[in-house]
């Protein structure tokens, strides 16, 4: 989990793959990690097939939920705390944030989608309760 060129181990920004990130909770193939330095942002890559990951802020607000593709390139954002148009949570496409999303920029979240929210959600609050973070 690392920024672009993290596959061969180090990022453009010279970075060695897996310093960007630490892992706060790890339930099943959901990892919630946090950025090591920096303003919070969505993993782009992972070495990990079928990885989900939740990027959480310092403040313990949960910003984002990222899907790979085959490749392991970032493919699928759920935007969590800040509305697009009004619209909360919602989904950007591609690898660069929203470049398969059409005219209006995003797309309203799918059942599938909605369901791994409330997951998500139901798992970190369960982590929150136990006043960890």
């Amino acid at each position: 989990m690392g920024s672009r060129g993290a596959s061969s181990g180090i990022a453009k920004n010279g970075k060695r793959y897996g310093t960007e990130y630490r892992t706060i909770l790890k339930s099943g193939n959901i990892k919630f990690v946090k950025i090591n330095e920096g303003n919070t942002k969505a993993p782009q890559e992972t070495m990990t097939r079928g990885r989900v990951y939740v990027t959480v802020n310092d403040d313990g607000v949960l910003k984002h939920i990222t899907y790979f593709d085959s490749q392991n390139k970032r493919v699928k954002t759920i935007d969590l705390d800040k509305p697009h148009f009004g619209v909360l949570p919602h989904t950007h496409h591609g690898y660069n944030h929203n470049e398969n999303d059409g005219k209006k920029g995003f797309s309203n979240l799918t059942t599938k989608e909605r369901k791994m929210v409330d997951r998500v959600v139901a798992l970190w609050d369960t982590y929150r309760a136990q006043d960890v973070v």
